[in-house]
């Protein structure tokens, strides 16, 4: 997986080549209806070669209802184990949650700043996914968080199939995050049997001049756009490095049918 592109003085910069990951926030049903279990799924590492690592419990894990009304589900986070990389175990956190009313259900997950030592900075993600329930309503919410950074979706994130095109505007501080270092990668559920060249794994951009990213999502399955901008300096044994803002939404597309 190529490195993230930072935003550094209106120039998009690559960092060094060594792997980066996502944090990934995976529904087992992309759309189910009212009164029907979802089970969303908080995990780190590779997406396309499904390779995980531990993830941290995140600071705070939130749902916005169709209504607007934010919910804080941060206690009701399970721990478990998933097959990780290597064959070493990876901690992974679950929520299990039934929609009581129709529309569109956001789940927001807003991690700590965490320690990359191949990039020698701090990552800070804010990842967030959409469940259809039934109704097409508050798709686009997008609660403020800590960080500042998000993604405000432009297309509806599910309902797509292969090849359509998806925009979303990345928003820092109530403003465009212009010409900001975008990524764009499939998720896949196992790891595949053979890897593409790297340029083939992760799409790599940068927004326009008004914080909107346009892709095309070519197959169907799980996808994450993701931005990545400045977030300040943060200290460890005495040092100081730049923190990393990323936010990360999932998008699902369908099979076609």
């Amino acid at each position: 997986m190529a490195r993230w592109l930072l935003s550094l003085s209106g120039l998009a910069v690559m960092a060094a080549a060594a792997p980066a990951h996502f944090t990934m926030l995976l529904p087992d049903k992309a759309s189910v209806k009212r009164g029907e279990e979802v089970v969303v799924t908080l995990q780190y590492g590779h997406p396309f070669e499904h390779e995980l690592t531990d993830a941290d419990p995140p600071k705070k894990f939130v749902l916005v209802d169709p209504a607007g009304k934010v919910q804080d589900l941060t206690g009701k986070l399970e721990k478990v184990s998933l097959p990780g990389a290597n064959g070493k175990p990876a901690a992974a956190f679950r929520v299990r949650f039934t929609p009581e009313m129709r529309g569109d259900h956001v789940f927001v997950a807003e991690g700590a700043p965490r320690w990359d030592p191949e990039g020698e900075e701090f990552e800070q993600d804010t990842a967030q996914v959409v469940v259809h329930v039934q109704a097409q309503k508050g798709w686009d919410a997008v609660p403020a968080g800590e960080g500042g950074l998000r993604l405000e979706p432009l297309t509806r994130p599910y309902g797509l199939l292969p090849g359509m095109v998806f925009q979303a505007r990345a928003v820092q501080g109530g403003k465009p995050a212009a010409r900001a270092g975008c990524e764009v990668e499939r998720y896949n559920a196992a790891p595949p049997k053979e890897l593409p060249p790297d340029e083939h794994v992760t799409r790599t951009m940068k927004t326009d001049p008004n914080g909107v990213v346009t892709c095309t999502l070519t197959e169907p399955g799980w996808w994450a756009i993701g931005v990545a901008t400045e977030g300040g300096k943060r200290e460890r044994e005495g040092k100081t490095y730049p923190v990393r803002q990323r936010a990360i939404l999932w998008v699902h597309v369908d099979e076609k049918r």
